[in-house]
């Protein structure tokens, strides 16, 4: 499959209303930290947050879509404000169609960032799809884009620094 330039990434970018993004592996390294007593800690990458939390003031609609369900998840998304917050479902089409019909937006009108073959069926159905740069090959294969960084160092603000550029807005006019 052939790959989008950066530049031609950047102009898929601005007419994009909706941008889904897995968790585990994009937001985070994807490591899972478990007490003795089953606590889950996961580690999120800060700069990706601060990146979603400035597109969420510049009106682009954010949603996590995860296979798995996690307390940490809730909570890293509600201190950043991002109010679709989807989890515990496998297939991620059949997840996020509510959502679709909810904000009234077709699958065209999404970017969806993955890292797994679980993504896979959500890649190919969306208008934009994007693989951070260590997801697996089977993923890579079949998308439209691939980070230059890693799920959970960066990948997630590399995007949206993008999406910055591609609505010619400059993150540093959304600080409060």
């Amino acid at each position: 499959m052939a790959r989008l330039t950066r530049e031609q990434f950047i102009q898929r970018l601005s007419g994009i209303k909706l941008l889904a993004l897995d968790v585990d592996g994009v937001l985070t390294d994807d490591s899972l930290y478990f007490g003795s007593d089953g606590f889950e800690l996961k580690r999120f990458n800060i700069s990706d947050g601060f990146f979603m939390a400035l597109s969420m003031r510049a009106g682009l609609e954010l949603a996590v879509v995860s296979g798995r369900h996690s307390a940490a998840t809730d909570a890293r998304m509600q201190d950043l404000g991002v109010k679709h917050v989807l989890q515990g479902k496998k297939n991620k089409v059949m997840q996020i169609q509510p959502l679709l019909e909810e904000l009234d937006l077709e699958f065209s009108d999404i970017a969806f960032v993955g890292n797994e073959i679980l993504d896979i069926g959500l890649a190919r159905r969306v208008g934009l799809s994007i693989a951070v740069a260590d997801s697996a090959r089977e993923l890579i294969d079949v998308v439209d884009y691939v980070t230059e960084k890693n799920g959970g160092c960066g990948a997630v603000r590399e995007v949206l620094e993008a999406y910055f550029a591609a609505i010619g807005r400059s993150p540093l006019d959304l600080i409060p």
